[in-house]
């Protein structure tokens, strides 16, 4: 590569965020201050080569040079200026902002009435900014992202083999792994990184690396689309597609979102007075249809309580548990998740959260329903992985 290309590039880029902010495109650089002309040419050749690359965009009517005539040869450089942004395009070979976007954005409006987030996803682009440190070039992805998301949304009653989806929707095996941060990005609408692990993204719509089945512990019966079984203790896993319902003589429900923290309850809950369910992380679409199915099934009196880390991803997979419950006619309350119901040790270990990171916590939180919970946050701001903590089961009518 010339030294006189970044040159050029560096005067393309400035005629297109001119163009951006509606001001006159024909930009000019003096060459005083530009160090590819004056002290990293070294040799006479390399002059020669920067002036003759010059010269030929001058050829192509991309830009206009201001050349010393009163010194040495008259060859000297004063100034360049962009005469057509698109004629210097086709000179360095590549294709200006704007065309781009035009494209990306042609691209993905198949998608935009199902995924808003991709209409701001191009006003990004347009501005001439990076989204998640990509340009326009990504719609490519994001095409397939929302391809893919509106397959799984459109089949939610049922969890799928990550690998065996990806080679069903793309012929290959670990396409759908590497859209993941276009995935995440549709799921939760949002522009910014949610900080979701991959493995929730997936889950959120019903991706899973192997067939996961749903955890229950706790005393009942659980009706199956072809069999009705007892709960035996630890726990028991069943197919979450086919769960109908549960009766139990618990006295109430508590869903545990990360699998340590279920086997431990899974044990202290020796007398089976809970009715445990382990979500899996972030809970799909088929296991939250199973959930609404199982809250439907439940007296109306039996108390629901969510358990998970006190984090973003914790609060936003209540947040996803609540609006279900809502649907259901029931209401998810907070267990061990709240600063206040803590023990001071355990609040004086814990990691203090960043300012944004809190004040997601508490969005989500506000979601879930649980005011007291952002109230407490606000309080006593704290971010507690569930396993910090031993289980405790709750007792009807706590809170």
């Amino acid at each position: 590569m010339s030294h006189a290309r970044p040159v050029l590039e560096r005067l393309l880029r400035r005629a297109e965020s001119a163009r951006r902010r509606g001001a006159d495109a024909r930009v000019s650089l003096p060459m005083r201050g530009v160090d590819e002309y004056t002290t990293s040419l070294a040799a006479l050749p390399e002059l020669e080569a920067f002036h003759a690359e010059i010269a030929l965009a001058e050829r192509a009517g991309a830009i206009a040079a201001q050349r010393d005539a009163h010194r040495g040869d008259g060859t000297q450089l004063l100034r360049l200026t962009v005469t057509d942004p698109s004629a210097l395009a086709r000179h360095l070979g590549v294709t200006l902002l704007d065309e781009r976007v035009a494209e990306a954005a042609q691209r993905l409006a198949p998608w935009y009435a199902r995924f808003p987030v991709l209409d701001e996803a191009v006003a990004i682009w347009r501005q001439g900014r990076k989204l998640r440190g990509h340009g326009p070039e990504a719609a490519a992805e994001l095409a397939d992202a929302a391809r893919a998301v509106a397959a799984r949304a459109d089949d939610a009653g049922h969890e799928r083999i990550l690998r065996r989806e990806s080679v069903r929707l793309f012929g290959d095996s670990k396409r759908l792994e590497r859209l993941t941060p276009w995935l995440e990005l549709l799921v939760t609408g949002e522009l910014a990184a949610s900080g979701l692990a991959k493995e929730e993204v997936w889950s959120s719509i019903g991706l899973r690396r192997e067939p996961q089945p749903l955890l229950l512990a706790g005393r009942g019966m659980v009706t199956l689309d072809d069999a009705t079984l007892p709960l035996v203790r630890p726990y028991l896993g069943v197919p979450v597609e086919s769960l109908r319902s549960v009766t139990t003589s618990a006295r109430c429900l508590l869903s545990i979102e990360n699998l340590a923290s279920f086997h431990d309850a899974a044990q202290a809950n020796s007398a089976g007075d809970v009715l445990l369910l382990y979500t899996g992380g972030m809970p799909s679409p088929a296991w939250r249809a199973a959930y609404a199915r199982v809250l439907r099934a439940l007296p109306s009196p039996l108390p629901v309580f969510h358990w998970g880390d006190i984090d973003e991803g914790g609060f936003r997979i209540a947040a996803a548990l609540a609006a279900v419950a809502r649907e259901a006619g029931r209401h998810v309350q907070p267990w061990l998740m709240s600063p206040s119901v803590l023990p001071a040790g355990i609040l004086r270990s814990a990691e203090v959260p960043a300012p944004a990171l809190l004040a997601a916590m508490r969005r989500w939180a506000e979601r879930a329903g649980w005011p007291q919970v952002v109230e407490s946050l606000a309080r006593q701001p704290i971010r507690l992985e569930q396993e910090t903590l031993d289980p405790v089961m709750p007792m009807a009518g706590s809170d």
